[in-house]
């Protein structure tokens, strides 16, 4: 089992000032031994450390920390995709890092709910062409109308959509995210990861029965090839715990033939990441 989507970081309140006061449980580090115990009792054998900083520091922070434990398998850091003329040589700094295996923006934090579509960030897409890196999608439901715009402009680059695009689980809606994530579903070079539903949900009080109908959606549109399992970890610890998630999503897979549950569970993320494992 290969857990797609996870973060790690010394904790430090002015570089992590998302983590405001109903979130406290994560003002710590979280670090590679601590994610170990969490993956060991949940029967996960490898890991995909993501971007939490927007810095290449912290990129290359993560990429050390890969080439020193080997359950690390990948890594999907940060670049600067806006400074195209310094993006090839930011590329290049990490050419010999065999563990980078995507990107990432912060795309849900920008004011501009259109940022996606600037020219220079779609150069900064662009430039990705050719490098087998993948670009990780991290945007809320609302933001779904332009990413179909956006992926459309990139058939040949492989996309991850993180966290099913948050929708409004905490609220109970469907609409219009399901309908937009299956019209997504139909590019063929985008994946989907079963991360982050917790969160979305109502932190004290949610129960299975709230996320299921979000999972089949997921499921119904990418089907188990495109579609992998993450924790989202530390971050869920807000809302439930690792070996909890990691139970739900075996109890959801189960009903669907061995092939299938490997796909979700671990074979769909060693395709997409390229995963040397």
């Amino acid at each position: 089992m290969i857990d797609a989507h996870h973060h790690l970081w010394n904790y430090d309140p002015v570089e992590y000032a998302w983590i405001g006061d109903q979130m406290s449980v994560l003002r710590r580090d979280f670090t590679p031994a601590d994610l170990h115990v969490e993956m060991s009792a949940a029967g996960v054998t490898g890991a995909i450390a993501v971007q939490a900083r927007q810095s290449i520091e912290e990129t290359e922070w993560l990429l050390d920390l890969a080439s020193r434990n080997t359950f690390l398998l990948g890594v999907v850091g940060w670049v600067h995709l806006c400074d195209a003329e310094n993006l090839r040589r930011q590329l290049d700094r990490f050419a010999g890092h065999t563990k980078l295996k995507g990107v990432r923006h912060v795309l849900q934090d920008e004011p501009d709910d259109n940022f996606m579509l600037r020219r220079d960030f779609l150069r900064g897409i662009a430039a990705l062409a050719g490098t087998g890196l993948v670009y990780d999608i991290l945007i809320y439901e609302r933001h779904l109308p332009q990413t179909l715009r956006f992926v459309d402009q990139f058939p040949n680059q492989v996309f991850v959509l993180d966290h099913l695009a948050k929708p409004r689980i905490r609220e109970h809606v469907l609409q219009p995210w399901a309908d937009n994530l299956r019209e997504l579903a139909r590019r063929a070079n985008v994946f989907c990861k079963l991360s982050g539903m917790a969160t979305e949900a109502d932190w004290n009080h949610w129960s299975e029965p709230d996320l299921r109908p979000y999972f089949e959606t997921a499921l119904h549109a990418f089907g188990p090839s495109r579609l992998m399992f993450g924790s989202d970890w530390p971050v869920l610890e807000v809302a439930g715990s690792y070996g909890g998630w990691a139970s739900m999503v075996h109890g959801w897979v189960e009903r669907l033939t061995r092939s299938e549950q490997e796909a979700i569970l671990s074979g769909t993320a060693r395709r997409a990441y390229r995963l040397d494992c």
